[in-house]
């Protein structure tokens, strides 16, 4: 028995070294990877991103099969090979493609995350100058719209157990901006926002989930245009340091969201049907966060 699992695993190290032959375009190469869990399991669903190093231009970008395994058809060059899956640690390599239709394989084996230092509990606020709220929307049959709130608050308050934290924003939902006059009215109109009859846009949070390494979902309730709705923030802890004026500790953070108008009674169909509709039926929101601790001896920054 021990001697078959010793033949199995050669087999399993050797054919993780064999160049895979394809049929590819004439002067193309490629490069292939099996991606591993900690555990030596196939790892699917990780992502992949492939950089040129000479132009820093991404060249291919997917995700590994239900076997762990990546393949890209590229051009003779040297690139980057980027491999990220949630909760383990990024690997990057470069990478050498050469012509003839020869695909380099191997292994790589991610490891657990390195998981970083939480706060120390108490209070936290928002950093204005340093922290930004930011949307993404698709434009009707067109690109995306790009924009962002300038004003708002937030506040973090840690707990002696992560999970039990909390977390409040507010913003104001008239100081929608997105480059463009005539439709940053439009979207504070009656048709969208309708910002005078509700001037805030709220979150509160119910809990914080761990996902493992520096990743966390954030639960809560969104509040917006008198509707509010459960939605899930995936968060990702960026570390705590000290600096800025007076050296204060601060802490960082990105969350994402997945927004639909029509759960917010933003209705997109009606609005498409007048002839109105600038942006489409989702929106991806983007917190980008950086908070200063406060305890009552903490000197207040200057404006």
């Amino acid at each position: 028995m021990p001697l078959g699992l010793l033949r199995r695993r050669r087999h399993k190290e050797a054919a993780a070294h064999t160049d895979l032959m394809l049929p590819l375009p004439a002067g193309a190469g490629a490069v292939g990877r099996t991606v591993l869990d900690p555990v030596d399991q196939p790892l699917s669903g990780a992502d992949v991103t492939v950089t040129a190093l000479d132009t820093h231009r991404v060249v291919a970008r997917g995700t590994t099969d239900p076997y762990g395994f990546f393949l890209a058809v590229l051009p003779p060059g040297r690139y980057s090979m980027l491999i990220v899956a949630e909760g383990l640690e990024p690997h990057r390599e470069t990478v050498e493609v050469a012509g003839g239709g020869s695909a380099p394989t191997g292994q790589i084996r991610l490891q657990p995350a390195r998981q970083l230092t939480l706060p120390p509990t108490g209070g936290w606020v928002f950093d204005p100058p340093h922290t930004a709220i930011r949307f993404i929307a698709k434009h009707v049959g067109m690109a995306h719209v790009h924009g962002r709130f300038e004003r708002f608050d937030g506040a973090i308050h840690v707990g002696p157990e992560m999970s039990g934290s909390r977390v409040q924003v507010r913003i104001d939902a008239s100081s929608i901006t997105t480059g463009n006059t005539t439709r940053d009215n439009h979207l504070r109109s009656a048709d969208f926002l309708d910002v005078e009859r509700y001037p805030y846009i709220d979150f509160v949070s119910s809990r914080f989930v761990y996902r493992g390494g520096s990743k966390w979902t954030l639960n809560g309730t969104l509040t917006m245009h008198g509707v509010s709705r459960s939605v899930a923030l995936d968060t990702t802890y960026l570390g705590t340091v000290n600096g800025g004026y007076g050296e204060e500790l601060r802490c960082a953070a990105l969350a994402t969201a997945e927004l639909h108008r029509e759960d917010y009674t933003l209705n997109w169909r009606s609005m498409l049907a007048r002839g109105i509709a600038v942006v489409g039926p989702t929106v991806q929101l983007e917190l980008d966060v950086q908070a200063m601790y406060r305890t009552p001896d903490t000197p207040t920054p200057p404006e």
